[in-house]
C-alpha cells in the first residue's frame, strides 16, 4: 500500500522548518566562521577592539580603479573591498565603501587633490597591460581614504621592500591590508595624542634641530624637547611614552644617566641613535679628515642592557651617493654624484611588526653593533646590511679622495651586519650596587624592570637630509640628491607605535598568507585532463545519482 502524501513530504517540511529557525535566529545572533587556513576573513583581537568601540560611521573610497587593471591589480582591489567588508561584520557601527578614481576630478580641483593625496603618501603608479594595438600604461593611485562626517585620512596600500618580485609586493600588500586600513580608522577616530621626548643638550640633533621627527610624528604624537640636567626625578620623564636620544656628541653625567636608567626599570621606552665615532664631513675633501672614537658615556648604559656601539665605521656596498662640488661649469658650481660606502641603504630587514616589509633604509656614517650577555634580556635584530660590507675600525681616515679608485671587492666580505636591535625583557639597572647619585633617594631606586630599549649605530638614521638649495630640512628619508625617499620615515612611525601598544592594531603586520602559484609544467601536460575532470566529470557523477534516486524511487513507489 502507498503511504500518505503527508507523511512524504514530511523530511521536506523538516528542512524548511530549520532553515526558517536558522533565518530568525540569524536576525539576532551574529557569528562568523573562518575555514581558511590562515584566517583570512579574521581580524587581530586589537583591530576587533578598534572596530568595536567605533561611535560613528566610516566611509572607504578605494582609489584603486581602472578598467583594464592587471590581474594582480584586480586581486588587490578584490581584497581591498572585502576587508572592508570584513571590518563591517566586525564593527559597533556601518563601514561603507565605494570606488573612487581621482583623475575624474575636475581639471581646476584635480592637481590639488592629487597634492592631498601625496601628503597621505599615496603617489600614482604607472602600471603597463597588453591591447590588440601593444602594450598600455595606465596612471593609478593604489591607495584608499576613510572619512567620518567631518575628518578624512588616507593610507597607501601597495608596499614593499626592494627587490621584491611584483607578485610578493602584491601579496605582502594584501598581508598588510588589515593594519594599513585600521591604522587609517585608528588616526581618524582616536585623536589622542601619546607624548614623545627628544633629549638635548649634548649635541644631538645637530643636523635638521628634530624637524624630521617632529613632521614624521605630527598628528598622532606631541613631541617635546627635554634638556635631561633641568629633569629633577624620574617623575619629571615618566610622562613619555617613548625618550629618544638621537646623534649625541657630548658627555652624559652620572645623574643623567641614573635618569634614563631608572626611566626604562619603570617600564620606560627609550631609543638611542648614535654612533660609536666622530666625524667632520665638512673637512672630508682635500686630504681629508679622521673619524675618532666618541665618548659620550652611553656605552656604559647599553653595555649592562646587552648591546655595544663600536668604535668603528661600516662600509657597505650597497651604497648611495653623496654631492660635492666638482669645479664650475661657467659661471655655477657644479655639484657631482659621488659614490660613498659610509652611506648606503640597508633593505634586508626582520618580519618583527616594526620593519616588516618595510623598503630600504638610509645610514649615514653608520657603526657597527655587538650583543654582550644580559641576562634575561631578548635581542632582536631588527635591520642588516647587505652581503658586502666591511667595518673600519678608528681612527681612521675619511676622504672623498679615496672613491677616486674602484673599491677592492676582496675587502668586502661581511654579510648581513645588524644594524639596530630591540631589547625586551627584565633589565637589570646600571647603578644596581653602586651609589645612587646625589639629589637622589635609594628608597625610590628599582634594581630592575621591563622596559623597551632599541638602539641604532647611527645618529642620522632619524635626521632630515638638507635642500641642496637654502639648506633647509626635508622630509625624514628625503634624499636630495638622488630624488628618491627612504623608509625612515616609516620606520620611526613604526618604532614608535610599536613601543606605544606592542599588543595593538601593529601587531597585525605579523599576518603572513601563502603565495600558491600553480605549477606550469603540469598545467602544459595535464590541461586537457583536468580540463575534462571539471568539465566531464560532475557531469558523471550527477547523472550516475540521478539514476541511483530514481532506481530508489521506483523501487520504493511500486505497487506490489
Amino acid at each position: 500500500m502507498k503511504k500518505s502524501g503527508l507523511h512524504t513530504a514530511k523530511p521536506y517540511l523538516t528542512l524548511l522548518a530549520g532553515i526558517l529557525i536558522l533565518l530568525l535566529l540569524g536576525q539576532f545572533l551574529r557569528f562568523r566562521i573562518d575555514l581558511t587556513a590562515e584566517k583570512r576573513f579574521s581580524v587581530h583581537p586589537a583591530t576587533k577592539v578598534l572596530l568595536e568601540n567605533l561611535d560613528r560611521p566610516i566611509h572607504v573610497d578605494i582609489l584603486l580603479t581602472g578598467k583594464n587593471l592587471p590581474g594582480g591589480m584586480r586581486r588587490l582591489q578584490k581584497s581591498m573591498e572585502e576587508t572592508v567588508r570584513t571590518f563591517n561584520a566586525y564593527s559597533s557601527e556601518n563601514i561603507t565603501v565605494s570606488y573612487f578614481d581621482p583623475l575624474t576630478v575636475t581639471d581646476s580641483l584635480q592637481e590639488e587633490f592629487i597634492f592631498t593625496l601625496a601628503d597621505y603618501g599615496i603617489n600614482p603608479t604607472n602600471v603597463f597591460f597588453n591591447q590588440n594595438s601593444g602594450q598600455q600604461t595606465q596612471l593609478i593611485f593604489p591607495g584608499i581614504l576613510v572619512a567620518d562626517d567631518e575628518y578624512e585620512t588616507g593610507a597607501l596600500i601597495l608596499k614593499g621592500e626592494q627587490g621584491m618580485s611584483p607578485d610578493q609586493i602584491l601579496n605582502t600588500s594584501i598581508e598588510n591590508l588589515e593594519f594599513e586600513l585600521s591604522n587609517a580608522i585608528r588616526k581618524l577616530v582616536n585623536p589622542e595624542k601619546g607624548a614623545i621626548a627628544l633629549i638635548i643638550g649634548h649635541g644631538e640633533l645637530s643636523e635638521d634641530d628634530g624637524f624630521g621627527i617632529v613632521e614624521a610624528l605630527d598628528g598622532q604624537y606631541e613631541v617635546f624637547k627635554v634638556p635631561l640636567d633641568q629633569a629633577k626625578s624620574i617623575q619629571d620623564l615618566s610622562t613619555f611614552g617613548t625618550i629618544f636620544i638621537v646623534g649625541p656628541k657630548q658627555t652624559y653625567t652620572d645623574r643623567e644617566l641614573y635618569l634614563l636608567d631608572q626611566y626604562v626599570m619603570q617600564g620606560g621606552n627609550l631609543v638611542i641613535a648614535a654612533e660609536g665615532v666622530e666625524v667632520n664631513i665638512a673637512e672630508a675633501g682635500g686630504n681629508g679628515t679622521f673619524s675618532f672614537p666618541l665618548e659620550n658615556e652611553l656605552d656604559r648604559l647599553l653595555f649592562r642592557y646587552g648591546v655595544r656601539i663600536n668604535k668603528d665605521l661600516i662600509q657597505d656596498l650597497n651604497f648611495s651617493f653623496i654631492p660635492v662640488m666638482g669645479g664650475n661649469f661657467g659661471n655655477q658650481e657644479q655639484l657631482v654624484p659621488l659614490p660613498w660606502p659610509f652611506y648606503f641603504n640597508a633593505g634586508r630587514v626582520n618580519t618583527h611588526p616594526i620593519t616588516k616589509t618595510l623598503d630600504q633604509v638610509n645610514y649615514r656614517f653608520a657603526s657597527s653593533l655587538d650583543t654582550v650577555k644580559a641576562d634575561g634580556v631578548i635581542k632582536t635584530p631588527l635591520i642588516f646590511g647587505s652581503e658586502s660590507a666591511k667595518i673600519i675600525p678608528a681612527p681612521s681616515r675619511v676622504a672623498f679622495s679615496d672613491m677616486e679608485k674602484a673599491p677592492k671587492m676582496e675587502e668586502f666580505t661581511l654579510r648581513n651586519l645588524p644594524l639596530a636591535y630591540l631589547l625586551e625583557g627584565e633589565f637589570t639597572s646600571l647603578f644596581k650596587n653602586r651609589f645612587v647619585p646625589e639629589d637622589f633617594s635609594k628608597d625610590d631606586f628599582k634594581e630592575s624592570g621591563r622596559g623597551k630599549v632599541v638602539v641604532f649605530g647611527d645618529g642620522s638614521v632619524f635626521q632630515s637630509q638638507l635642500s641642496l638649495q637654502g639648506k633647509q630640512p626635508l622630509l625624514l628619508g628625503e634624499d636630495p640628491f638622488a630624488q628618491t625617499t627612504y623608509a625612515n620615515k616609516q620606520l620611526l612611525q613604526n618604532l614608535v607605535q610599536f613601543l606605544s601598544d606592542p599588543e595593538g592594531i601593529i601587531a597585525s603586520r605579523t599576518r603572513s598568507l601563502q603565495i600558491r602559484p600553480l605549477n606550469k609544467v603540469k598545467i602544459s601536460q595535464q590541461k586537457t585532463f583536468w580540463q575534462g575532470v571539471n568539465v566531464a566529470l560532475p557531469v558523471l557523477i550527477l547523472s550516475l545519482l540521478g539514476g541511483i534516486i530514481l532506481y530508489l524511487r521506483k523501487r520504493r513507489y511500486s505497487t506490489t
